[in-house]
């Protein structure tokens, strides 16, 4: 495994759409791989594809349950609302408030492209949709209402 570099909003990869996964082997697997390492590196809850300068519709998340990984996801189901402070590895040191569904239900392909489905309250149903878009070349600061806050020394 291998930690990968992870692109900041300035990036303009960062704005474009991911293309479908179609071979699951073993090339595949190895970057799964460097992507949960390096969401864990990094400290996050969850790391896509583009984010580490791949268009590939790819994404990891682990809200502390495991990593769970996702390819070619389909958002299926959404219901209620949350409104809470959001961030991203891709805009270091800063948050805002997002709101969003409080449920989530999507469907993916596995590392092996078996088609499963996955359904999330509160904090995982916010990741999955947070990833979800990175695919769509879309960022929080989109959705942020209000001021865009930058964590102080303290709260780094």
């Amino acid at each position: 495994m291998a930690k990968r570099t992870i692109r900041i909003e300035s990036d303009p990869l960062l704005r474009k759409v991911s293309k479908e996964v179609a071979k699951f082997d073993q090339s595949l697997w190895a970057l799964l791989d460097d992507m949960t390492e390096t969401m864990y590196h990094a400290e996050g809850v969850g790391l896509a594809a583009p984010q580490i300068g791949l268009l590939k519709r790819i994404f990891v998340v682990d809200i502390g349950e495991g990593v769970i990984e996702f390819m070619n996801p389909e958002v299926i189901q959404v219901e209620g609302e949350q409104f809470g402070e959001e961030g991203c590895l891709s805009v270091p040191k800063k948050y805002g408030a997002v709101r969003r569904p409080n449920y989530a239900k999507l469907r993916a392909q596995d590392r092996n492209g078996e088609w499963f489905e996955i359904e999330g309250e509160e904090l995982m149903a916010r990741a999955m949709l947070h990833e979800n878009d990175h695919l769509n070349g879309r960022l929080f600061v989109d959705l942020v209402e209000g001021d865009l806050v930058e964590l102080t020394e303290e709260e780094q």
